[in-house]
């Protein structure tokens, strides 16, 4: 089975559920198997076969899940660019995957007339289109190993990575997720992440859609985001770490509430313990867990916000609890190399507390990336017959089995014969007053502390209390800090240090 199927099922069996619910428009389960249908009917009589690459350029909508549900349906496999993707990044992209089709809204279609990697795309189909859903359709049956759905990594330098999300690994994916959010045919749900969507198509549960640019947290409306929670009795939300604080602000200044809602899930970013303070201060009858993973491998392990506050602090490392039922995870010694075993070995392993980098193992972990062999040896390792998916992640369990994360492997550095984990500076500094995020990089034999500071007329405050705090020599910088384009909640690295040089 795969999840278009699992869609399919809970048409049949919830048809007047309503499915989605999109700024003006709400959908019922029965109503969008019949749009799904007709759409997949639609690709076909404009070429598009079993096997071939269709990329869409679609926001979260009723038209995008009607659009990759007909492509599951038929065998063919999406392939998504994130939004923000440059122009030579988007052809990079478009020359990896060989897409016979292109579908997008008509900003999209306007970039066909300055790229000649679009234009070479054979097939433009439309978004909107005349619905002829007739009966007798029958579902393609992929083979579990081929591709349903392709998208790429972050990245900005080098040969981007196509995460080539077979059939299998995405139920593998669904299955792990399910059971880590229990959706319910009874359940409102508010999902800024969009797999999310797919899970709740596939047990019967409503699904609302507020629409943001993740990009631009300026453009969250969380009086909008109340007055939809509580109109649609929303009792679930799924989202980052971004929009989730945007919501804690807003409850705690203006005293709003959202009377149905029992649990938050949060992920895609770090949580540090105040932001958790927060969440649980404005929505204190929720249950709230964070949830760590990556592109590579989601869930990998979560947990509760109360034990977050309770058991991280900077010294420590970030908790983020206890792995997944579905995820195998190891610590190994940091190695900036490919890893490859020899038949029968085994690879070598961090004791308790002893930090190294984070490898995880499981069925819903990523097994290959389309065209690009040398990514592949780099971020996987072969134990046998079992692969582990490398996540550039150090971290340490605890003797209880819990994982910590101190920070992002390639960022680790010495000063003197200690090692420093960036990770933990930025969680020391959120505990300086007057500082609302800061980092600490290596630049040839300089150490330097960037902070974003609340107001700027603290600077020499915040010195002060720098230089009690860390007892080794350091340049401190003032400095609006860049965050990650997809959350908008991690530290972009890659972009402040081209800052720094520039």
């Amino acid at each position: 089975m795969n999840c278009v199927q699992h869609f399919f099922n809970a048409a049949e069996t919830y048809p007047n559920h309503t499915a989605i619910i999109a700024e003006d428009r709400s959908i019922s389960y029965a109503a969008l198997k019949r749009e799904v249908v007709a759409t997949a009917r639609y690709f076909e009589s404009k070429g598009i076969r079993a096997g071939d690459r269709v990329l869409v350029f679609v926001p979260m909508s009723v038209d995008l899940y009607r659009i990759v549900l007909a492509l599951f349906s038929m065998g063919a496999t999406a392939v998504f660019l994130d939004e923000w993707v440059s122009k030579k990044r988007m052809e990079l992209c478009c020359e990896i995957a060989q897409c016979r089709g292109f579908i997008g809204v008509t900003k999209a279609h306007f970039l066909r007339l300055v790229s000649k990697e679009l234009r070479a795309i054979p097939i433009r189909l439309k978004i909107k289109h005349a619905f002829n859903a007739d009966e007798g359709f029958t579902l393609f049956e992929p083979d579990q190993q081929t591709a349903a759905l392709i998208t790429f990594t972050t990245g900005s330098t080098g040969t981007p990575k196509a995460a080539n999300r077979t059939h299998a690994f995405l139920m593998a994916q669904f299955e792990a997720i399910r059971k880590k959010i229990d959706p319910k045919p009874t359940d409102v749900v508010l999902p800024a992440l969009p797999i999310v969507l797919f899970i709740n198509l596939g047990v019967g549960s409503t699904s609302v859609i507020y629409r943001y640019k993740s990009t631009k947290l300026h453009t969250i409306q969380p009086t909008m985001v109340f007055d939809l929670m509580n109109k649609h009795r929303v009792n679930q939300v799924i989202s980052s770490p971004s929009f989730i604080h945007a919501l804690a602000n807003y409850a705690l200044s203006e005293n709003e509430s959202v009377p149905s809602l029992q649990t938050i899930y949060t992920g895609g970013a770090p949580v540090f313990p105040s932001e958790a303070k927060c969440y649980a201060a404005a929505f204190p009858n929720a249950k709230i867990e964070v949830i760590y993973g990556s592109t590579e491998a989601e869930p990998i392990a979560a947990v509760p916000v109360d034990e977050l506050i309770s058991a991280s602090t900077a010294e420590k490392g970030l908790l983020v609890g206890f792995p997944d039922p579905s995820a195998e995870v190891k610590i190994i010694p940091f190695r900036d190399e490919v890893i490859e075993l020899a038949e029968n070995q085994t690879l070598d392993t961090c004791g308790v507390h002893e930090i190294g980098e984070i490898i995880v193992a499981g069925k819903h972990v990523l097994s290959s990336y389309l065209n690009n062999p040398e990514a592949l040896r780099r971020a996987k390792i072969w134990e046998n017959e079992k692969m582990y998916h490398r996540t550039g992640d150090s971290g340490y369990l605890d003797d209880e089995g819990r994982l910590y994360l101190v920070g992002r492997s390639s960022q680790v550095f010495e000063i003197n014969g200690e090692m420093i984990y960036p990770f933990l500076v930025e969680n020391s500094l959120r505990e300086v007053d007057g500082i609302l995020r800061g980092t600490i990089v290596k630049q040839g034999e300089q150490v330097v502390i960037i902070a974003e500071l609340k107001s700027a007329t603290r600077q020499e405050e915040v010195r002060s209390q720098l230089l009690e705090k860390f007892d080794f020599p350091f340049t401190f910088i003032v400095a609006k800090i860049p965050l990650d384009k997809r959350h908008h909640g991690k530290i972009d690295q890659e972009a402040l240090l081209n800052r720094l040089e520039a």
